[in-house]
């Protein structure tokens, strides 16, 4: 593992008494260390044709340098200034290429030095990728010759990756469409050393109701919109097979470039103003506007207002087009949607949503092609009579599946498939697409049959399926199930529908994942494509399993059981265990007990789990399923505590049944939601020794406007709201608590204020608490300083907590 020096100070955590710890970076123990210390698996991408295979490697976790690298926070982005990336990106460091069943790599000549690769982008050909890479200098333009396997600096423009992927392929794939940074781009303002003019005003005097979650980084004054625009606005440049380039566009705060699928036509979507200090930028006005290919305007077609003001609701939606995009199954055709009930879920309608089909050059009106009874959600194109339309409703967990003739808008949609979303053994899964003449992806559709990969999760296990579906008839005929009992198969894609190839996936608690290639036609064996190795070899011994059992009120749940290598299940050590579980809100009993855990994914340990653990002769009961039920009138967070206390009670007496634990030495972690629960189950229930909590939210009070799955407001149901709350209750939680928080969290709902100022409540009432705040970090944790230490501060709460006085 890379050296790097300790940082004192580096870390502020406070203990039990009224002090500080002034601590270095520390490393855990040498089982955990060396589960951490490896090398990442490249992931791959595969060409339409299935003839190269490209390999792109990461590093498995950043370092501070990278996170300490400058940074503004505008308008719900992290963005470095200098490189114009985001500064979360995590870079490709090398790339290889291979031929599809070859066994032999090829190292792809000609890539910079320190290679920061993003943005990779394959042409319409499939001959070329273009990718972005990250110097010193800004975002540099890359060009990868596939069957030359050779790299090059494609141009001297410098790019502008803040809004997105810079990069779009003309159709021909001989020139590249990019957003890049105008000649002219003033300075940013340094607002630290500018003196205000005056204060920031935003006003509330329409009566609107502004019933917004509560998001980070937003603008808070002039200067930052004037850095924001500085930073979002690039010109719309060609770049051409020699590196040469000409401005396309002038420049403006283009977000998106879309060609159509005859590449005739180029939709853009482009920022207006005015700004808000109260939503992120993708509610910002927004205009699109389609060109032709060489950058004449043919028509202003979409025109979107700030959107700061919606109805109430998870189903609330804007007025006007939404969704605007290119038809896949015609050569340049705009589809679109628009509400029905002005957005309003409230409202009683027949239809919720229409959508619409406007053809280029767009000197006709649109044409309704089909309407929704529920909200949009998807669409598929497939023949010029047969698309697939999806909508939905969230306060009921419905969905349904249409079929639609979208050249009859006369025709009534056909119902497919009627079911909860909630409901994942009755999941009909995925369509299967092909390449269409204008190299798009669109339903496979032969002799009105369509084949179907569905995850197949049952009430024995998972067994993964391919089914054809007659769209007229509504048949099901089953092609393919995976029948591995000792393995898990994933289906991935279908190469060859005809042929019967299919790419899956392969993998066992103990065998890394690979790829392979199978022909559900044939018995033969699959080929296989990839050879990762794995690199957690000392804990292949270790025992694994999900476990079933009930909740009081007969709800099933389940969890994955992991035991310590060597551990001897007939003498039945008494050991102190670690559960790690993340609460989920259903609207269906049946659904809640659904177990989607299969025992045969391989075991892959990364700081969010406890998995390390065993390692250190603790029961691990990870991923124990939380549900938080409410049926019929009652939601969920109704009766949230007393459900969250079952939960687990009924998870430990399940371990304590079969003889593995000391029940008296349990601990419990999540990160996130999984926080806000350790610290209500430490405070109103005495089932555990000690807790983990990590970038939580424990004050509801602070996300007044809804959370999770929560749409009520704080006003609707302050009992609720207030009852949730670990703050609120602060003076009951008396079992000792590790608070851990990335001080630059960027996820809505859990600034760093929430810990902070947990911590402070417990502290001041004299109960056991350590707060760690991570420098640089945010809502999950990306440094491998702070991924070691954070692993270090649990290893430390846990002997200190669950290996004293074990029975």
């Amino acid at each position: 593992m890379k050296k790097f020096s300790l940082l004192v100070a580096g870390i502020c955590s406070v203990f039990y008494f009224f002090a500080q710890e002034n601590v270095t970076y520390q490393k855990p123990p040498k089982e955990i260390l060396e589960l951490v210390d490896i090398e990442r698996a490249p992931s791959i991408s595969i060409d339409s044709k299935n003839e190269n295979i490209l390999f792109t490697y990461r590093k498995m976790y950043k370092n501070l340098e990278d996170l300490s690298q400058e940074e503004v926070r505008l308008g719900g982005l992290r963005i470095n200034p200098k490189t114009n990336i985001s500064s979360s990106v995590t870079y490709v460091n090398n790339l290889k290429l291979r031929k599809f069943k070859a066994t032999v790599l090829t190292d792809v000549s000609g890539l910079p030095a320190n290679p920061k690769i993003a943005n990779i982008t394959w042409s319409p050909n499939e001959k070329f990728i273009a990718f972005t890479h990250t110097s010193d200098l800004g975002l540099e333009l890359w060009l990868l010759d596939v069957d030359k396997a050779q790299a090059k600096r494609w141009g001297d423009d410098i790019l502008n990756g803040n809004p997105g992927n810079p990069i779009t392929w003309f159709h021909n794939s001989e020139s590249v469409l990019v957003k890049a940074l105008p000649k002219d781009r003033p300075a940013l303002i340094q607002t630290t050393s500018v003196l205000p003019t005056g204060p920031a005003v935003s006003v509330s005097e329409s009566g609107a109701k502004a019933q917004n979650r509560t998001y980070p980084d937003l603008l808070k004054n002039k200067m930052d919109e004037q850095n924001f625009e500085t930073l979002m606005t690039s010109e719309l440049k060609q770049v051409q097979m020699d590196g040469s380039s000409y401005t396309w566009k002038a420049k403006n705060m283009y977000l998106g470039t879309y060609f159509s699928p005859d590449g005739q036509y180029v939709l853009t979507t482009i920022l207006q103003k005015p700004f808000s200090y109260i939503v992120q930028y993708s509610r910002f006005p927004m205009k699109q506007v389609v060109f032709d290919q060489r950058g004449k305007m043919t028509k202003e077609v979409n025109d979107v207002p700030l959107s700061e003001v919606l109805p109430k609701g998870f189903m609330a939606v804007r007025t006007g087009k939404r969704y605007m995009y290119w038809r896949s199954d015609k050569a340049a055709s705009l589809y679109y949607v628009e509400a029905l009930d002005g957005g309003d879920p409230e409202k009683k309608v027949d239809f919720r949503d229409e959508v619409f089909n406007w053809d280029a050059p767009f000197d006709k009106a649109p044409v309704s092609l089909v309407k929704t009874v529920q909200r949009f959600s998807d669409i598929e194109w497939g023949t010029d009579d047969m698309a697939i339309v999806v909508d939905d409703w969230w306060n009921t967990r419905n969905t349904k599946t249409y079929l639609f003739n979208p050249s009859n808008p006369q025709q009534a949609p056909k119902i497919l498939y009627d079911r909860s979303s909630e409901d994942k053994y009755t999941d009909p899964g995925s369509f299967d697409h092909r390449r269409n003449q204008y190299g798009m992806d669109v339903l496979n559709i032969v002799k009105d049959e369509v084949a179907l990969i569905g995850e197949g999760f049952t009430e024995k296990g998972q067994f993964p399926f391919i089914d054809k579906l007659n769209l007229k008839s509504g048949k099901t005929i089953r092609m393919y199930q995976s029948a591995y009992t000792n393995k898990k198969e994933s289906l991935i894609s279908i190469l060859d529908i005809a042929k019967g190839e299919v790419l899956i996936q392969l993998e066992s608690p103990s065998e890394y994942p690979n790829y392979y290639v199978r022909n559900i036609k044939n018995k033969k064996a699959p080929y296989q494509l990839t050879f990762n190795e794995n690199p957690f070899k000392s804990i292949a011994g270790i025992h694994k399993e999900v476990i079933k059992y009930k909740r009081r009120d007969g709800v099933e749940l389940s969890g994955t059981l992991y035991l310590p290598v060597g551990y001897d299940k007939n003498k039945k050590e008494k050991l102190p265990m670690i559960m790690w579980a993340y609460p989920q809100e259903y609207k269906d009993k049946n659904s809640a007990g659904q177990v989607t855990s299969n025992a045969n994914d391989f075991t892959f340990p990364f700081y969010g789990t406890p998995l390390y653990w065993v390692t250190r002769g603790y029961v691990v009961l990870d991923d124990a399923a939380f549900p938080i039920l409410g049926e019929g009138a009652t939601e969920p967070n109704d009766n949230f505590i007393e459900q969250l206390v079952d939960n687990a009670k009924a998870a430990i007496d399940a371990v304590d049944q079969m003889g593995y634990i000391d029940r008296t030495k349990v601990a419990v972690g999540g990160h996130s939601y999984g926080a806000f629960m350790t610290a209500n189950l430490l405070t109103h229930s005495n089932l555990f020794a000690c807790g983990v909590a990590r970038s939580g939210a424990y004050n509801r009070t602070l996300t007044p406007f809804g959370f999770q799955s929560e749409e009520r407001s704080y006003w609707d149901i302050p009992q609720i709201y207030n009852g949730m709350s670990p703050f609120m209750t602060a003076d009951k939680m008396k079992t000792p608590l590790l608070l851990i928080h990335g001080e630059a969290d960027n996820n809505p709902g859990t600034f760093t204020l929430q810990t902070e100022r947990y911590f402070n409540a417990l502290k001041g009432l004299g109960n056991p608490a350590r707060m760690v705040l991570l420098p640089k970090e945010s809502h999950g944790y990306a440094a491998i300083e702070s991924i070691l230490h954070v692993l270090w501060e649990q290893d430390q709460w846990f002997e200190k907590y669950l290996k004293e006085n074990i029975k």
